[in-house]
């Protein structure tokens, strides 16, 4: 039976907070008017749509213009790669480079894309999950189209140097974009001063609703639109806006901008409390920088366990955590990230990614240590490989 529930698996999603809810409540039962009508209820929504999009802008030193809402992060990242690659693909230009553990939503289209055409250079990272900026210059050739570099890593934690590497396809007249899902809300940004061309942003990972982003266009920058078949988004993405779900995200990227400094401040010693109590367990491995990392992320590896055997095990003590990025959840394969660091199909496998957020307590965090090691330590006693990788570690 279940004592307590404590989720961290903020990473994978994030609940509403109360302010998102209450600027979203009124607009499901009183404001419901479609922002693209004339009458007075449609124009009420319509000034509801662009004060979420000021809001939305500043939060990321952009200008309103140059921010179109779209149902998430998946969404913005198709539409960045695709959207760049079609447009200038009639220039000659059809390379595109990237690294090896972004997320599926760039890797994939990044895949399709090669299926028309494209020539794709996937990026190595170090064993901390950092690519080089001088890897990604030495990369870019005269058909180059784009540069696509997340801003911090879903499963590991870490911080790319999204900044050098703005400034090295800015010399080169190369277009950037960066998956920030992960990082808005977590580290300061500015697209302006980081040479940031095309940004994707998500929701549901800063207390807005799912099915509800954004995509950062440069002002000037001309790529094929993602949906036809109507005018809304200044012609670039057609659909009826989702009123409601758009004033909670202008709300929740107003907050996660403030408070950056003070989330930091407060999750980075529970963090590290976390990864310093999972690592005293043998044979375990922090996954990811340690100095240049999310706050609230923390991802080890734990030899001789399953980490879908763990995953179960801690449910049933009341802790949600999760193995990886929930987008592949189902799949049995060990994650693309870790095996990207180097690690073996064997030591991936038993991955455990706890994410925490402001409502974590200090409780919260003694309840999983005590937990965690407990488990483990039941699941290696019913492991039959478990005594031979001790043995072999000796």
């Amino acid at each position: 039976m279940k004592n307590r529930i404590v989720y961290a698996d903020n990473a994978a999603t994030t609940k509403v907070s109360p302010e998102v809810m209450n600027a979203m409540y009124p607009l499901f039962m009183n404001g419901y008017g479609n922002a693209s009508s004339v009458h007075s209820m449609g124009r009420s929504a319509r000034r509801v749509v662009e004060d979420a999009r000021e809001k939305c802008a500043k939060a990321i030193g952009a200008e309103p213009s140059e921010i179109y809402f779209t149902s998430g992060g998946t969404e913005s990242d198709n539409w960045a790669i695709r959207g760049v690659c079609r447009k200038l693909a009639v220039k000659g230009k059809k390379h595109i480079i990237t690294t090896a553990i972004e997320h599926h939503a760039v890797l994939d289209m990044c895949k399709r894309m090669e299926k028309q055409g494209f020539e794709v250079s996937y990026l190595p990272v170090n064993e901390l999950g950092t690519v080089s900026p001088d890897a990604v210059e030495n990369a870019i050739r005269e058909d180059t189209a784009l540069v696509t570099v997340m801003y911090a890593n879903n499963e590991i934690g870490t911080i790319q140097p999204i900044s050098e590497i703005g400034e090295i396809c800015r010399k080169h007249g190369v277009l950037f974009h960066t998956d920030a899902v992960q990082a808005v809300g977590n580290v300061n940004i500015d697209v302006k001063s980081q040479n940031i061309d095309l940004m994707s942003v998500s929701g549901h990972k800063i207390h807005a609703s799912k099915g509800i982003g954004l995509l950062y266009i440069k002002k000037g920058l001309a790529i094929d639109n993602f949906m036809t078949g109507g005018a809304q988004e200044r012609n670039r993405r057609a659909g009826t806006e989702n009123v409601p779900a758009i004033a909670g995200f202008g709300v929740a990227m107003e907050i996660a901008a403030r408070e950056v400094s003070a989330k930091v401040a407060r999750l980075t010693p529970l963090r590290d409390r976390l990864i310093d109590g999972i690592l005293e367990l043998p044979h375990t491995r922090l996954n990811g920088c340690r100095d240049r990392r999310l706050a609230g992320n923390c991802n080890i590896s734990i030899e001789g366990i399953e980490g879908e055997s763990l995953l179960l095990m801690l449910d049933m003590n009341g802790i949600c955590a999760s193995s990886g990025s929930a987008c592949t959840s189902g799949s049995l394969d060990p994650s693309h990230v870790l095996l990207a660091l180097g690690l073996s199909h064997e030591i991936a496998h038993g991955s455990l990614r706890l994410t925490i957020d402001t409502d974590t307590t200090e409780e919260d965090v003694d309840y999983i240590l005590e937990k965690v090691p407990a488990v483990v330590n039941r699941l290696r006693e019913m492991s039959p490989l478990w005594e031979k990788i001790k043995k072999e570690k000796e």
